[in-house]
């Protein structure tokens, strides 16, 4: 159990930035489903206050169990989600989730917040992490974010990505490199489709923050470092390298036969 801390503004203020950008539905045009899992009756009624200004449906959930239930009941297009809970630890969560839908965003919201416990969660499978205390503007940004990635990144035409014996389809979300399959997290497959299209290109890590990150890390920009890394375990691994540092500037990617 954490000790619940969020930004004071209240959340029935649509922050003045977020209000100027346009509802996201899903692609039926339904409304975006939140399932919220965290063991702190006053954060998630807070939180769900905030998301449901989104026009958003949000279920929420105060263990593990009841997440699973949820879970499957409602088919959420992303789950927020604590470390710590009452029944089972949240990364075990995590894997089971993953095990039932593995491309709904998920973004870790929890008090651990070490480099440690960060690198652990996005490792383990999360496409986000903040740490509590925390703003809801900024959980409102994020969510977008994932959300932006994983419901409006396929292009019209769903042609497959081709860059030397690396294939990706934005229609299916697969990809594979000499034929063996990749398994990749939404944010993961939207980084290497931002790179896939831009072959041999030095691309700064300014530039992924913007096409791949949908809000402003504040300049911050370690998290295209650490994300580069996941990438080159998964892309690279036991084959040449394709994902190169360019010193000073930031990361290409060179295609291999």
């Amino acid at each position: 159990m954490t000790t619940m801390s969020v930004n004071p503004r209240s959340p029935q203020m649509r922050p003045a930035i977020l209000g100027t950008l346009p509802q996201i539905r899903r692609a039926d045009g339904t409304e975006i489903r939140v399932l919220l899992v965290d063991d702190e009756p006053a954060l998630t009624n807070l939180v769900k206050m905030a998301l449901i200004y989104e026009s958003w449906v949000v279920e929420v959930a105060h263990d593990g169990r009841e997440a699973f239930s949820k879970f499957d009941s409602m088919r959420p297009d992303v789950v927020v989600l604590d470390i710590m809970l009452p029944d089972h630890d949240g990364l075990q969560v995590l894997q089971r989730l993953r095990e039932k839908s593995p491309h709904t965003p998920v973004l870790f919201l929890t008090a651990r917040d070490s480099v440690a416990d960060r690198v652990v969660g996005l490792t383990s499978g999360a496409d986000d992490y903040m740490t509590k205390p925390f703003s809801l503007d900024e959980l409102v940004a994020r969510l977008r974010g994932l959300l932006r990635r994983a419901l409006d990144g396929v292009p019209a035409d769903g042609d497959a990505v081709r860059v030397g014996d690396l294939v990706l389809n934005p229609t299916t979300r697969e990809v594979s490199r000499d034929g063996d399959p990749i398994e990749l997290t939404a944010t993961e497959f939207e980084l290497l489709h931002f790179m896939m299209r831009n072959p041999r290109r030095a691309l700064s890590r300014e530039a992924i923050l913007e096409d791949v990150w949908s809000y402003s890390f504040g300049g911050k920009t370690g998290i295209v470092d650490l994300y580069i890394s996941y990438l080159r375990k998964k892309v690279d691994a036991g084959r040449e390298s394709m994902i190169r540092t360019v010193r000073g500037v930031g990361y290409q990617l060179i295609p291999h036969p």
